[in-house]
């Protein structure tokens, strides 16, 4: 088995786009039209999919076999509250200046104060949500 990629399922997806090229500090990797885009970061990929394009163009998709509306239901799953069961981790050299950078962008939704924890092994990091409600935590290296 290989890694293929971490989805999510998005309301607005020229806004998450927008957010996640800044977060990234990159621009998307590649795109199936206004439906599903990715960001490949040496191999690991986080991707956007249009929560409602398949209910907007019904005749793009062709479907075999039964559905499943828990899996398929794009727009029911856009919908649905976000229970933030799922964390976006991404690491940093220096966690004080890419705080800054979050700041500064005025992007980063309930954005925390950089935080310290320690359970078995310590670490500095901060979090925020991004344009859906999932949270994002980046951690690297704080001078205390």
């Amino acid at each position: 088995m290989r890694y293929g990629s971490i989805y999510l399922v998005v309301k607005d997806f020229d806004k998450s786009l927008d957010f996640y090229e800044k977060i990234l500090d990159m621009k998307v990797s590649a795109t199936n039209g206004k439906r599903f885009a990715m960001f490949n970061n040496e191999g690991v990929n986080i991707c956007l999919m249009n929560g409602y394009y398949d209910e907007q163009y019904p005749e793009q998709k062709e479907v075999k076999g039964p559905l499943f509306p828990e899996y398929d239901n794009m727009s029911v799953i856009a919908n649905s509250t976000n229970s933030r069961k799922v964390f976006i981790n991404l690491g940093v050299e220096d966690l004080d200046k890419e705080y800054q950078r979050i700041y500064d962008l005025g992007i980063g939704i309930n954005l925390t104060p950089i935080r310290y924890l320690n359970v078995f092994s310590p670490y500095w990091y901060f979090t925020f949500m991004d344009p859906d409600g999932n949270p994002i935590e980046i951690t690297g290296g704080h001078k205390e």
